[in-house]
C-alpha cells in the first residue's frame, strides 16, 4: 500500500533548526494551517531544557518569522507539548495545546482562541480534554469538515506505576470544538510488532487515512517512526507491517494548486530534531518509493 504523501527526509528542508546539538535539543512536533491571504501558520514545540510552543508565519511555506511563543507558565503546566492549529468555519483560530499536569504523569488539552494567530497568546484557556486518573490525553490531531469537530487523541495508560510510557488513539466528535463526545479507542500496538508499545495518530486525510507514530518498546521513547493506517469502520488499522519512514509527528497541509506541503521532526546523527519540509507534487508517480524505513 502506498501513500503519495509520504516524505523523503534525506531532502527536506529545514523549516525550523534544533535549538542546540545532541539529545533533548528538539524542534518539531508541527500543526499547520493556511490563511486567508495564502500565508502559512505554523505551531510547534521547541524542547531546550524545557518545551514551549511557537507560533510562526511563512509566506513560502519553508523560511518562518515567529509570531507568538507560549510557555508552560502561560499553562500553568510542567510542561508543554504538541500543539494542534486550527482554523474554525468563522474564519478565528484556535490553538489546542498539550499540558503536563506538575507532579504526576497526567496531561491535559487546552484551548486558546483568537481572532488572529498573533492575538493566540493573550485569550484565556478552556479545558476541552481533561483526561483522568488512569489516562493522560496529549498531542492532538483535530479537523473540522462541514460543520463537523473530529479529534484524534493520544492516551497514555496510568494504571501500571513505570508504564506509562504505553499509549493508544482514541477519537472524538464535537459540534463546536468545545464540547467533545468520546468514542472510544480506533487504535493500539500490536503485540510482536514494530508498534507494540503505542501508537499515537499524526494527521488524517480527507479519505480517512492516517499516519501514526509506534514503537516496539519503552527504550524507544522518542525514537518513535512513522507508519500508515486505514479506516475500517470506527477504527485505524495498519496498512502494512513495517513503519515506512524514520520521523515523527508527520504533519500534512493541503494547498490550493493540489499538492501538498509536509512538515515534520527528523533527528540529526548527533541526536537533536529538527522540523523539517517538502512539497509532494500531483505528479509523483503512486506507488514510487518514498523515504522507507530501515
Amino acid at each position: 500500500m502506498a501513500f503519495d504523501e509520504l516524505p523523503f527526509p534525506q531532502k527536506g528542508r529545514v523549516a525550523v533548526p534544533s535549538p542546540g546539538t545532541g539529545p533533548q535539543h528538539w524542534a518539531g512536533a508541527p500543526s499547520s494551517a493556511l490563511d486567508t491571504d495564502g500565508t502559512v501558520v505554523l505551531a510547534y514545540r521547541v524542547r531546550d531544557g524545557e518545551d514551549y510552543n511557537v507560533i510562526a508565519r511563512s509566506s513560502d511555506g519553508e523560511r518562518f518569522t515567529t509570531v507568538a511563543v507560549l510557555t508552560r507558565d502561560r499553562f500553568g503546566a510542567q510542561m508543554v507539548e504538541r500543539p494542534a492549529l486550527v482554523r474554525t468555519p468563522s474564519g478565528r483560530w484556535r490553538l489546542y495545546v498539550s499540558c503536563a499536569t506538575p507532579g504526576t504523569k497526567h496531561w491535559w488539552i487546552g484551548v486558546l482562541e483568537a481572532g488572529t494567530p498573533e492575538g493566540l497568546p493573550g485569550a484565556p484557556v478552556r479545558r476541552v480534554f481533561e483526561g483522568d486518573r488512569h489516562t493522560a490525553v496529549k498531542d492532538p490531531v483535530i479537523r473540522c469538515e462541514d460543520g463537523r469537530w473530529r479529534a484524534w487523541v493520544c492516551c497514555h495508560l496510568l494504571d501500571e506505576p513505570g508504564e506509562e510510557d504505553r499509549m493508544v488513539a482514541a477519537h472524538a466528535t464535537s459540534d463546536d470544538g468545545l464540547r467533545w463526545r468520546w468514542h472510544g479507542t480506533v487504535m493500539r500496538g500490536r503485540p510482536g510488532a514494530w508498534d507494540a508499545r503505542g501508537v499515537r495518530v499524526t494527521s488524517v486525510l480527507p479519505d480517512g487515512r492516517a499516519f501514526y507514530d509506534g514503537r516496539a518498546t519503552a527504550e524507544e521513547n522518542w525514537f518513535e517512526r512513522t507508519g500508515l493506517a486505514l479506516p475500517r469502520g470506527a477504527a485505524l488499522v495498519p496498512a502494512e507491517d513495517a513503519p515506512v519512514v524514520d520521523v515523527r509527528y508527520l504533519d500534512v497541509l493541503a494547498l490550493p494548486d493540489g499538492s501538498r506541503r509536509l512538515y515534520y521532526e527528523a533527528r540529526r546523527p548527533d541526536g537533536a530534531h529538527e522540523l523539517r519540509t517538502e512539497t509532494i507534487t500531483r505528479r509523483r508517480v503512486a506507488g514510487a518509493p518514498r523515504g522507507r524505513a530501515g
